[in-house]
């Protein structure tokens, strides 16, 4: 029998969780809407399902530890278009990372999710101005919006973020003057507001801290050294520049006319004095001529000064009154009309550029200082410092006319539409007769090769093993990426090695040369590139994306071993520190598992780590899935990648014990430029 006692009580813990689950926010609609507005190609459709995000594992997304609202949401480089708008509802979040997508609209909607840390939204198509409510995000550490359109100033509440850490503007259209934060942003590290439209004068505290390449490609900023000195009192000189003759000529200010009344006198000119006016003016028009033809002609000339020559084998910067002589030169051709290369008058001496930012001319690169980085089989690569203290890295083709001009342009566009954190970007290019230039980002620290294989001996800095996984794993996702973005056509890398496999300044590794194998016939492909090489090349004589998949395996056995790939222990006596001609990584690898000898094979620095041994045996066995003899055996980049990252699963910073105190994130992370996927 029931006790009436009781049932007031059950309405009463009914009503009250009832009102609790209608209180707490669906953010599993709002994640859908998000969804159905931006994911045109379908990537989430298959995994983003079910009624709740939090009890499935929906890719990128992750909830608070009692799984009922959404903290993390991290979705970078998967092609999403549209607004940010349904993602105002999710007022938990902690990390938001869309970058590299083609997102829209503007950064209001953001404004409600007040509990954000890190605010990565770079490399998207936003636009509008900053919205002065951003400093309602008390919490915010990073803040990236480099890389879109955002327009307007920068809005002064941004003072108001005390927490800030790190505040990246770049490469967007902002304008007006650079409000005073060095005083109240006292925690900030790192202040990036190059290549926009600011203006004014910059303040002491904020040039002080960060210096003035913090500021570069605002050419109206002006205030102490090395800035130009504020001389102005009204309206700054970048605003009054901007100011333009009126094109219709009535609007022009007319001379004088005299008035020619009665009583007024004229004096006409003699015949001999207009002829004489007549041929005065034909003789300065044709030194005025002769001159702008002489400068053109100058011009052209001028574009053949060296890039960068160096002598072999060695190192060293070049200034450009150093560039000449016997060196090798970056030609443009002279005369009129269109060359036998394809090349007309107006473009023969351009740069092509695949960003609207950033943008520099040819003669910006000549002038610049020149130190070669190293020689490869399709070219030399040069680090090239511009006047602006903008870095680059131009790589010098080796042979003048690898393919027509049609061709190489084709090439081109599909080489620089490519855009991925783990993929070195492309900036540029140069095409002439006898010259072909290519210009990416200058990424400082080095290569996985120089990591791995330098400095073996007394003294060297071992290479630990969460930086290895992070390493290899950025590579195998920038290689997927590269196969997924043209599945269709089959493209390959080509020339997958740890020596194309670069760090940039947060440690990220980002795979390189990407595409230059387009430009030579597969033959020569195969011969030339240095990669490492499938054992089916050596008969069908083609790159393929299978074949990129067994130089990443061998890349992956170099990472676990230590040793190069041309370093060829003898499988008789499988020990590390002797070498024999004749077997190669793979080879020597297998045998050494097959007799059971497995410690034998991994990096003497990695054995004294502990509690890792599972990890090494379980990434072993996905460099030898690679490289398997059997083309169609072997995994896709993807399946690759996805195994890498089963293997360790890197704890984020921002779990619930979230050190809210720190100053960094971690570097192990390398999969964004913070290190959080």
């Amino acid at each position: 029998m029931h006790n009436p006692h009781l049932l007031p009580l059950a309405f009463a813990l009914a009503f009250s969780f009832l009102t609790l689950s209608l209180c707490v926010p669906n953010d599993t609609d709002a994640l859908t809407r998000f969804r159905l507005q931006t994911d045109a190609h379908g990537l989430l459709e298959s995994n983003w399902s079910g009624s709740n995000a939090c009890a499935a594992s929906w890719r990128g997304v992750r909830c608070s530890s009692n799984n009922r609202r959404v903290v993390v949401l991290s979705l970078p480089s998967l092609n999403l278009r549209g607004p940010l708008d349904s993602l105002a509802p999710l007022d938990q979040l902690r990390l938001l990372d869309l970058h590299n997508n083609r997102l829209n609209g503007t950064v209001s909607p953001l404004t409600n999710c007040t509990n954000l840390k890190l605010l990565y939204l770079s490399r998207n198509d936003l636009s509008g101005e900053i919205p002065p409510d951003i400093s309602s995000i008390k919490s915010l550490l990073r803040l990236d919006l480099s890389d879109n359109n955002l327009r307007g100033p920068i809005p002064k509440d941004l003072s108001q973020l005390n927490q800030l850490l790190t505040l990246r503007l770049q490469n967007n259209a902002l304008s007006g003057t650079i409000p005073d934060l060095s005083a109240s942003l006292v925690n900030l590290k790192e202040l990036n507001l190059t290549s926009n439209e600011l203006y004014g004068r910059l303040p002491d505290g904020l040039l002080r801290k960060f210096g003035d390449k913090s500021f570069s490609g605002n050419e109206g900023l002006c205030g102490s050294s090395p800035l130009p000195v504020c001389s102005f009192t009204g309206t700054p000189p970048a605003v009054a520049s901007t100011q333009t003759v009126p094109s219709n000529p009535s609007s022009l200010p007319q001379a004088p006319v005299t008035s020619q009344g009665k009583g007024g006198s004229r004096k006409g000119l003699g015949t001999g004095a207009i002829v004489a006016i007549v041929i005065a003016n034909c003789v300065a028009l044709l030194v005025v001529v002769s001159f702008i033809v002489a400068h053109y002609c100058a011009r052209d000339r001028s574009f053949s000064g060296s890039l960068a020559g160096s002598e072999s084998g060695k190192r060293r910067r070049r200034s450009a009154s150093s560039y000449g002589g016997s060196e090798k030169k970056v030609y443009a051709n002279n005369g009129g009309g269109d060359s036998s290369d394809g090349t007309n008058a107006t473009d023969r001496s351009k740069l092509v550029f695949f960003d609207r930012k950033n943008k520099f001319e040819l003669e910006d690169l000549l002038r610049a200082s020149a130190e070669m980085l190293g020689k490869g089989s399709l070219g030399t690569v040069y680090k090239a410092v511009l006047d602006d203290g903008c870095t680059m890295a131009v790589k010098r083709l080796k042979d003048a006319n690898p393919c027509e001009r049609k061709e190489f342009e084709q090439y081109m566009d599909v080489i620089g539409k490519l855009k991925h954190p783990n993929i070195v970007r492309f900036r540029a290019y140069y095409y002439a007769k006898e010259e072909k230039l290519l210009v990416y980002d200058y990424l400082p620290n080095g290569s996985l090769h120089s990591l791995l294989h330098g400095n073996r001996g007394p003294g060297r800095i071992p290479l630990d093993w969460t930086t290895r996984i992070s390493l290899v794993l950025g590579a195998a996702r920038g290689l997927a990426k590269i196969h997924e973005e043209y599945s269709a056509s089959k493209i390959p890398h080509g020339n997958v090695k740890s020596s194309n496999v670069l760090l940039d300044k947060n440690g990220v590794a980002c795979v390189s040369d990407f595409g230059l194998s387009l430009l030579l016939n597969s033959v020569h492909a195969v011969a030339r590139l240095g990669g490492y090489r499938a054992p089916e090349q050596a008969e069908t004589k083609r790159l393929s994306q299978k074949a990129d998949v067994y130089s990443f395996g061998v890349l992956l056995l170099e990472v676990l071993t230590g040793k190069a790939p041309s370093q060829y222990p003898s499988p008789t006596r499988p020990r590390v520190d002797e070498e024999e001609q004749g077997v190669d990584l793979p080879k020597w690898v297998r045998s050494v598992v097959k007799e059971e000898w497995t410690a034998e094979v991994f990096d003497q620095e990695l054995l004294r780590y502990k509690n890792i041994e599972e990890e090494l045996v379980s990434m072993l066995h996905v460099g030898l899935a690679c490289v398997v003899p059997q083309p169609e055996k072997r995994p896709t980049m993807a399946e690759v990648a996805k195994m890498i990252e089963d293997i360790r699963v890197e704890q984020s910073p921002l779990g619930e014990d979230y050190d809210e105190s720190r100053n960094s994130l971690s570097p192990s992370l390398a999969t964004t430029e913070d290190g959080l996927a």
